[in-house]
This record gives C-alpha cells, sequence and structure tokens, in this order.
C-alpha cells in the first residue's frame, strides 16, 4: 500500500492525456488529423480510434518501463539512485504527458504548429541532460556505447559532456520558435544530430587513450 501511494503523482500525471482523450471523444468526428508535414499541414487521417495509441504510446510506455527498468537493472545500479531516479522519473513523465496532450489538442481542432513540439522535446532534453552526471552505469538509461558499458571512468566523463550538450542543446532546440519557419525543422534535426554523435564518438576517444595508457 505505502509504495502505491508512493505512485499515485505519478499515475495522475501519466493518466491526464486519457482523462483528456475521454473527455473530448464524443466530440471528435470519425476520421481525424493524424499526421502533420513540417509546414503544419495535414497529410495522413484515420479513424479516431487510433487516438488511443497515443497516449499509450507516449507517456503510457515511458511510466511503465520507468516503472519496470529499474526492477530488472542486473547491475541494480538505477535502484540506488533513489530519489534522484524518482525525479528523473517525474520529468519523464510529465513531459511526455504534455506531449501527449499537445498531439491530442491539436488533433482535436484539426491544426498544429510543430514549434510546440520542438519546445516540448528541447526541454525533455534539457532536463534529462541535467541529469545525466547522477546516473550510474546501467544497460537501460543514458549513453550506452560499447566503451561506456567497459569502463566506469568512460561513463562517468561521456555522461558529464553529454550531460551539459544535452541541457544547451535542449534549449536551443526549445528555442528555435525564433527562426523562419524554414529553418526551424533542420535546426531542431541539426541539434539533434549534434548532441547525440558528440558524446558517443568522445567514449570511443577516451577508450582509445585509456587503452593506450
Amino acid at each position: 500500500m505505502e509504495k502505491f501511494k508512493k505512485e499515485i503523482p505519478y499515475l495522475l500525471i501519466a493518466l491526464l492525456p486519457f482523462a483528456y482523450l475521454a473527455y473530448i471523444w464524443s466530440s471528435l468526428p470519425q476520421k481525424v488529423p493524424m499526421h502533420w508535414n513540417a509546414s503544419g499541414e495535414i497529410d495522413r487521417w484515420g479513424d479516431k480510434t487510433e487516438t488511443i495509441i497515443i497516449p499509450i504510446l507516449t507517456v503510457g510506455l515511458s511510466y511503465f518501463l520507468l516503472l519496470v527498468i529499474p526492477k530488472i537493472d542486473p547491475k541494480g545500479k538505477l535502484q540506488n539512485m533513489g530519489n534522484k531516479l524518482n525525479a528523473f522519473r517525474m520529468i519523464l513523465t510529465f513531459f511526455m504527458s504534455a506531449l501527449a496532450l499537445f498531439i491530442l489538442y491539436s488533433i482535436q481542432q484539426e491544426k498544429s504548429d510543430p514549434v510546440f513540439i520542438f519546445i516540448i522535446v528541447g526541454l525533455l532534453f534539457a532536463f534529462t541532460g541535467n541529469y545525466f552526471k547522477t546516473l550510474k552505469p546501467n544497460y537501460f538509461l543514458g549513453i550506452r556505447t560499447p566503451w561506456t558499458l567497459e569502463n566506469e571512468e568512460i561513463w562517468k566523463k561521456t555522461h558529464i559532456l553529454g550531460g551539459k550538450l544535452w541541457f544547451v542543446g535542449g534549449i536551443l532546440m526549445a528555442l528555435t520558435f525564433l527562426l523562419p519557419k524554414a529553418f526551424q525543422l533542420y535546426t531542431f534535426l541539426g541539434i539533434t544530430a549534434v548532441i547525440s554523435i558528440i558524446p558517443i564518438v568522445y567514449s570511443y576517444l577516451e577508450f582509445r587513450k585509456i587503452k593506450k595508457q
């Protein structure tokens, strides 16, 4: 019972998109927009029953995975993070719930501005990066390369660098709304590539350096 009480805040946030979908369900037409292109134009329609997949694949899946993964982590490092892991869970659940709510709202209104997704995802990157330095070596969360999993020191250094990159990159992603529409998507994708590739290359170079020593 005590464990369930601790889960209530996470559950309430995770269930928000499901509650919102139930609230708007009767007002949705049978055919609803299910995808928009980079310009915010609808390029795919679907049956409204497809909308159920949205909260399941966003907040539902992330909540379930973060609930189960610490329990099956063979090294048990995630469970030892305690409140830091709980804070990370809360942040991810909140942003995934916000993303699902925005998508469902866009479907209801039959219009969407991709910049809001850039803001939500950018802030998620920033907050996630802020927690990188607290992550212990594990097989599920973080920058998991053959070299970070091989050496704890490489894991630590890579996550310090990666955390800084994700934080700054996430803020820049969120600020893409200041750019002309034509540059927003490409800037977002470019930043994503940079903050993803650099930590991987860095972990390999650190491994080479240690191997030479």
